[in-house]
């Protein structure tokens, strides 16, 4: 088994505690450019895994959030992912992992940024909240310091842990 990390760095103007918003309610879809490494193999799909869905794995080996059987090598692999404790803050200057991952024969290539992301005001407690970043980065204000607020240079890693 590998344990990825992925990390999250960006530069947060007037908002803190960065995160993708990830609850049983509205669990937040994973997306990444995927390798087997059995035959390396890259998948030509992206692929979504959130942390509330399990999935049987063959052979009674129990479960895991994601199960890929590779189409040239036919090898059965399974990833289980979860969250840190950590957000992204705007004191942070290191990239902050916010995500584990335990693969097996599968190396995670790329993170894709869909889905909503959810931040607090730095010096309010404004929450802003369906963050996307379709453009790359992210604008808005705070109504109660009228102060505009944003993230840009947003930056995914991902690392063997």
């Amino acid at each position: 088994m590998v344990k990825f990390l992925l990390k999250v760095s960006a530069t947060l103007e007037n908002v803190t505690d960065f995160e993708p918003i990830d609850t049983p309610e509205s669990p937040f879809e994973y997306t990444f450019q995927i390798e087997c490494t059995k035959c390396r193999t890259t998948h030509d799909k992206e692929i979504a895994i959130n942390r509330f869905e399990k999935h049987e794995m063959s052979g009674s080996r129990g479960e895991a959030s994601f199960v890929f059987r590779c189409k040239e090598c036919k090898h059965e692999h399974s990833a289980s992912i979860s969250r840190t404790d950590k957000v992204l803050t705007a004191d942070d200057s290191k990239p902050v992992p916010i995500l584990e991952i335990d693969a097996r024969g599968i190396d995670f290539l790329k993170f894709f940024t869909y889905g909503y992301f959810q931040a607090v005001g730095l010096e309010t407690p404004t929450k802003f909240k369906e963050i996307e970043f379709d453009e790359g980065e992210w604008y808005d204000v705070d109504e109660k310091t009228n102060e505009q607020v944003s993230i840009v240079d947003l930056t995914w890693d991902i690392s063997r842990s």
